[in-house]
């Protein structure tokens, strides 16, 4: 889960990371009243999940609580980059003398963490990583160690940083550290990271995305998640226990185990090549998914508006076919007249025979049954095309 920045901006703070003082708001009055509040210069930030805010006019300078309202009104409901800001972040100013940039991130390939560090922040990373790649410093960090003093010593030696300035960011690193470690995150990021003219180190912007596998561990991080911004679809199917991502395609998929769904996203987007459709979610209901389960998931699938045809795919082992035959069965019941999309379902493996019978005495009229995975794929395609 991505986090907004006055999200990151508080995890910051509660771990000790030195940050301005802010205040989010949700409409100019409101970013007038936090102008107010915080007096001097302040810089009214828009609150979208993706970055060149400042690029595309969403990061602006007020001088006064009119210009903040100024600022705020003109970036509230901006678009930038697919994203539409409904708040932003009215933070107080800094007189900045230098810009640092620092991350610590989850190197899946190494299996490791990987700290990134430059004198030179401010600017946009990968472009920094691209044009001048000895400017950005790579430090591996052992996971069973993490960052302590001599891990932030080496860092900030590897980046560059010198004499004072140096005995200054070491602590910050080890805070964000902290960080990153606390709320099992897979990526926490600032940039920049400044020093002022009074000489102190702070975090003017941060990033950090959250590992969902480690939500258990944090009930807390669910006042984070934005509700107003969640796809409907994946919200349902999470409340489900479902795993579930939704796509662009035209065919729902449904399969158990994520190698077989997986395998099966790349069976559709072949067969649906000469028809012009696609997968439109990834969904995997599980190896020991019940009938209950194979409802619960095609009654997410068939809410879908872009789907026209769905694809069952189930090699029967822990889940044995006739049980997901049944769910089907169950799924059409309770959506009665809802149900208005083709299934194609494809059954192998444990119980396949009465996994077929179930469905075959059933006589659904949107069920169609197919042997191979290469024929549903192509089946389902051509229904999502109107063939």
């Amino acid at each position: 889960m991505d986090l907004y920045e006055y999200q990151a901006r508080d995890l910051f703070a509660k771990h000790g990371v030195p940050v301005l003082p802010a205040i989010v708001a949700e409409n100019p009055e409101e970013a007038r009243a936090a102008a107010e509040k915080l007096g001097g210069l302040t810089v009214v930030k828009a609150q979208v999940k993706t970055g060149g805010r400042g690029k595309a006019g969403g990061v602006k300078l007020a001088h006064s609580p009119q210009e903040a309202f100024d600022a705020a009104q003109a970036i509230l409901g901006m678009d930038i980059k697919g994203h539409t800001v409904h708040r932003v972040l009215v933070a107080s100013g800094a007189d900045i003398a230098h810009e640092y940039y620092f991350s610590i991130l989850l190197d899946r390939s190494e299996r490791r963490y990987l700290a990134m560090c430059s004198i030179e922040g401010g600017m946009e990373i990968e472009q920094l990583a691209k044009e001048r790649p000895e400017a950005l410093a790579k430090v591996p960090v052992n996971p069973l160690i993490g960052v302590d003093v001599a891990k932030a010593e080496e860092i900030v030696q590897a980046a560059g940083f010198e004499g004072a300035v140096a005995a200054k960011v070491i602590p910050v690193i080890e805070a964000l550290w902290d960080v990153y470690k606390g709320e099992d995150a897979t990526l926490v990021e600032v940039n920049p990271l400044v020093l002022t003219e009074q000489g102190d180190i702070l975090a003017l912007d941060g990033k950090v995305t959250l590992d969902d596998n480690a939500r258990f561990r944090h009930p807390e991080h669910e006042a984070l998640i934005d509700k107003a911004a969640e796809d409907p679809l994946e919200a349902k199917a999470k409340a489900l226990g479902l795993n579930y991502v939704k796509l662009h395609g035209q065919v729902g998929i449904i399969g158990n185990g994520a190698g077989l769904v997986m395998s099966t996203l790349d069976v559709v987007a072949y067969a649906g090549e000469q028809y012009g459709v696609g997968p439109a979610n990834f969904l995997d209901i599980g190896g020991g998914a019940s009938a209950e389960v194979m409802s619960n998931g095609l009654s997410v699938i068939l809410s879908d508006p872009d789907v026209r045809s769905v694809f069952v795919n189930v090699f029967g082992g822990i889940t044995a076919c006739d049980q997901v035959a049944t769910g089907i069965v169950s799924a059409l019941e309770q959506l009665g007249d809802a149900a208005t999309k083709p299934i194609v379902v494809r059954l192998d493996g444990n119980a396949v025979e009465a996994g077929r019978q179930i469905l075959k005495d059933a006589a659904h009229p949107l069920v169609t049954i197919e042997e191979t995975m290469d024929g549903a794929a192509a089946r389902a395609a051509q229904l999502a095309a109107g063939k």
